[in-house]
């Protein structure tokens, strides 16, 4: 399937920015069930200053703020070739390693909500990918996909424990029970064609958890499928804040607000 992206994240300030530095994810690479014909990025109201691979392997833009701006955007446009491989990855590869990704963070620690979900999942399961399958279908039950409760800080216990989340929740929530029952296990974030609509609102998110023998394998919570040939795979980490698709600082008092423009379409 030929994907053609359309995205735009606009920064506007009250007052003029002291300083400011993002760093931008948002740079699709030639990968296992993608590959990239074009792709561009604009910056307006500022400047590409560095690009680099980051541990995850993962193309990282760091774009500083033109001093005493008061907007910023940062826009992409793309035409990527997708193909269905029922979400699954394959080998390891970058520069973390396999083990890294077994590893807890602020956002996915396991407490007692987590480990009652691992337990109420139970161990009667032909295969791996089953299992697997099975807790993201217990999640999604659990979990309604509601925006406007949660926020980026918001873990997996308490999104759990609330019963409601974004697609960020939903990973979150995943990574952390995969872990805890000894799978490695990872974020990623990029984008999804839907099937009803061409502009959005945000990029997807989902999760992938390494099984041996078969290798990386994706699993959307939100949508209870593997990805198809509608995603495209941007970034990966631990959690949210190693794979966001923007995340900076800003020096001053001045307050912010941001808008997105997202269009993904065939």
């Amino acid at each position: 399937m030929r994907l053609k992206i359309s995205h735009c994240t606009r920064y506007q300030y009250d007052t003029p920015l002291q300083y400011g530095l993002q760093q931008v994810r948002l740079t699709p690479k030639t990968r296992a069930g993608q590959s990239i014909h074009a792709w561009e990025t604009i910056i307006e109201g500022g400047r590409k200053e560095v690009e680099f691979e980051d541990q995850h392997n993962n193309h990282v833009l760091l774009v500083s703020v033109d001093p005493d701006c008061t907007e910023i955007s940062i826009r992409c446009e793309g035409d990527v070739e997708t193909t269905n491989a029922d979400g699954i990855i394959g080998k390891h590869g970058g520069y973390a390693p396999l083990w890294f990704f077994n590893r807890t963070t602020s956002l996915t620690e396991a407490g007692k909500n987590i480990k009652a979900l691992v337990k109420q999942l139970g161990a009667d399961f032909e295969s791996d990918v089953a299992r697997l399958h099975s807790l993201s279908s217990l999640i999604s039950a659990q979990v309604s996909y509601e925006t406007g409760l949660t926020h980026s800080q918001t873990t997996a216990e308490d999104a759990l424990m609330a019963g409601h989340g974004v697609c960020q929740d939903h990973s979150h929530i995943f990574l952390s029970a995969a872990r805890l029952m000894g799978f490695p296990a990872r974020y990623v974030s990029g984008y999804l064609m839907m099937d009803d609509r061409i502009d959005q609102d945000a990029t997807h998110a989902w999760a992938e958890a390494h099984i041996s023998g078969i290798g990386w394998i994706g699993f959307d919570v939100s949508n209870c499928i593997s990805p198809d040939e509608r995603y495209i795979r941007v970034a990966t980490g631990l959690d949210y804040k190693e794979a966001a698709p923007i995340s900076g600082m800003r020096m001053g008092s001045s307050e912010e607000t941001m808008s997105v423009s997202l269009q993904v379409q065939q």
